[in-house]
Order: structure tokens, then sequence, then C-alpha cells
């Protein structure tokens, strides 16, 4: 029975709350040997206090002072802060098996990057990594020998029902969502959409930026692209279904017409829990399906009309190179404007498609041409605001 060690980047949000209730239900199976969060110095320090893995990091460094003031007498892990501080502890501050990121955004790429080079296994919850940088990543990971799985729901039950399979056996990788608060809403309801209406989702309680990217289907376009890379799959083979319940959390249709599917409640702890003790299935106290109470499971279409998300997300994945980071980098800058109430909810598409228009994408991007890219887009997207 081994024990896999555990680092968690995004320690305090809700991908790191849920792997600390995974490392709470199976002690004898996870020990979380370094954390880090972005500036929840009391979030980080109560973690510690219970975990007390060997170092920390803590990104905002003016927060320093409370993170040590808040951890018990005694206790003394080495401290770091900053991206160089995330880089450090994913590559060699803390001894680990697997490092989980749980970064949302951008700022887990580096330290991925790093915890690849020290040959460390990645658990990879933060879909931005892969959106941005999936060539650069899956390339040195298999360089490597290092494994990258899947922690996104989704993806995910997709990894679990591959299981190794040939991807040239895959027909189709069905990704399901949700559909977000708006999956019914007629296209006036959705122009008018209020920030409280967009954050409201009627399945999962995430961050503010994933809740507006649900609400957008942006979310789903990220995990299309995702997707293609950790599976080895062209866009063209991945599609997204409409899932109210969120019970089936994906599927795998094959060339002879089988289709697998992977089930369980919407809880986080499923998803880490199988990515950090994988290949081992291990018992936990997580409940189990009801499928008398389930009754029905319905499955419909997206609207692709009103949801054009979908199609700037496809479009991005085949252009490929330096197109998906654009993408990812104009939705962030859209997604803060709306949060702040600075633009309409539809302006977030149409923001993202004129920053893709004027992009001329260089394939084969390095990953210092995909950062440059990020760097553009995030400037070409304020400069149309």
């Amino acid at each position: 029975m081994s024990v896999r060690r555990v680092i968690v980047l995004g320690a305090t949000g809700s991908i790191g709350e849920s792997a600390a209730k995974v490392a709470r239900d199976l002690p004898d199976r996870v020990q979380l040997t370094g954390l880090a969060a972005h500036q929840n110095a009391a979030g980080l320090a109560a973690q510690a206090n219970e975990f007390r893995p060997a170092a920390l990091c803590l990104v905002d460094e003016s927060k320093l002072d409370d993170l040590r003031a808040a951890l018990a007498p005694g206790y003394a892990p080495k401290i770091l802060t900053g991206e160089a501080g995330l880089v450090e502890l994913a590559a060699s501050a803390a001894p680990a098996d697997i490092v989980l990121i749980a970064i949302v955004g951008t700022g887990g790429l580096r330290p991925a990057l790093a915890a690849i080079e020290a040959g460390r296994d990645l658990a990879v919850a933060s879909k931005e990594i892969l959106v941005m940088a999936g060539e650069v990543v899956m390339g040195r990971a298999a360089a490597r020998s290092v494994r990258v799985l899947p922690v996104d729901s989704e993806h995910n039950a997709i990894f679990q029902c591959l299981e190794g399979r040939d991807p040239r056996t895959v027909k189709r990788l069905i990704l399901t969502a949700s559909g977000g608060p708006f999956r019914t809403a007629s296209p006036e309801t959705i122009a008018s959409a209020t920030r409280a209406q967009a954050l409201k989702h009627p399945t999962w309680n995430m961050g503010a930026k994933i809740s507006i990217d649900s609400a957008t289907l942006f979310n789903k376009g990220l995990e299309m692209i995702e997707a293609r890379w950790l599976f080895d799959v062209e866009m063209d083979r991945v599609e997204v279904v409409v899932h109210p319940q969120s019970i089936v959390h994906s599927m795998v249709e094959f060339v002879d017409g089988s289709v697998l599917a992977q089930l369980s409640h919407s809880d986080m702890c499923f998803p880490i829990q199988y990515a950090i003790c994988w290949p081992e299935r291990v018992p936990n106290r997580l409940p189990p399906l009801d499928f008398a109470e389930l009754r029905t499971l319905d499955f419909e279409p997206p609207r692709r009309d009103v949801f054009p998300a979908l199609d700037l997300a496809a479009h991005a994945g085949r252009t490929g190179g330096t197109m998906p980071a654009v993408m990812n980098a104009a939705n962030e800058i859209a997604v803060a404007a709306f949060l702040a109430d600075r633009i309409a909810f539809p302006r977030i598409w149409s923001l993202v498609e004129a920053t893709m228009q004027v992009h001329q994408a260089t394939l084969r991007a390095s990953l210092e041409q995909i950062l440059e890219a990020d760097r553009w887009a995030r400037q070409q997207a304020s400069a149309l605001l």
C-alpha cells in the first residue's frame, strides 16, 4: 500500500480544499508535503497546521507576516514567495510524487514545467496550462516520462474510460456540459444578464472566473482544446453534449460504435482521488450513486448559435500554435471586465472573437512565443475595451 506525496498549488481554492478532503479521507494513502496559495494567508496556515507539509508558498509577499503569525508554535516549514517560490516548490522544495496544479489562469504554467523537469507527475486542474501550451507541456512530459493526469471531472472521466487504449480506436470524445445558468434562457435574457445571474451555477460551487466561463460555455471550449492534447486526438473528434444533471462526466465512443461513460456524484473529490491514487482504486467515504433515485438522465445539443464560445474554441484548436493562448488571454480580460461591470455579458464573446480575428497565429510555437502571444492578446483585448 503506497503513500502518494502530493504538492498542491492553489491549496485554498475549491480544488485545493477538495484535495484536502481527500487527504483527510485517505490519511494512509495521501500525504500533503507542500502547499501554495496566492494571498489567503489564513487559509494556507489552517491547512498547513493540519497537514504539516515541509514547505509552503505564499505568492503575495505582503501577506507573509500574517502567514507566519498564524502557524502553530513549533511548526517551522520552509516558506517561499512569488512565482519563483511556486517554481521552487513544484520542483524541489518538498518531497513529492505528484504536483497538483490548481491555480486559475496561466500562473501554473512555469511551475508545471518545472515539476516536469524534476521528473514529477502532474495532476492538472488548471486547463489554461494545456490550452496555452499543450504541445510544449505534453512534449516535455513525454521526453521526461512524466505522466500528466487530468483532474477536471470531464477529462478525468475520459481518462478512466480510455485507460491506456490506442487513440486510433477512438471515434469521439464526448464532453458533457451542465449548460450553465443560461441553458434554457432566451437570447434577450442572456443579453441583459447580470453578474449575480451569471455567477449562479446550477451544479458546481466554483470561483468567479470559472463560473463565468461556465455561463458563456468558454469553460467547455477550453476543455475541448485540453482534451485534444491530453488524449492525442484531433479537434474534430472532440464534441460537447449538454447534460444538466452532471452525473455522466464524459463519454468515449470507439470506432466499433461502443460508448463508455463515467458516472458519479458531482463532487471533485472523485476525480482528485483518482488522479492522485492512479492506477489504484481506493475505497473512500464518498456517497455512491443510487440509480433508482436518479431516475432520469437528460442530454441535449448545445445551442451554438446562442453560445459562440464552442465554435471559437474549435477554431482556435484547429488553428493551433499561438491561437489558443490568444483566445484564452482575451477571455480572461473580457471576464474580468464583465465582473467589474464594464461590459455586457455578450460582449465577452465578441471581444474574444475580435482579438482572435486580428491575430496572425505562429504555428509550432515555442514557449517564449506562446507567452508573447498571451501578453499581446491581453494588451489587444484591453485596447478593444
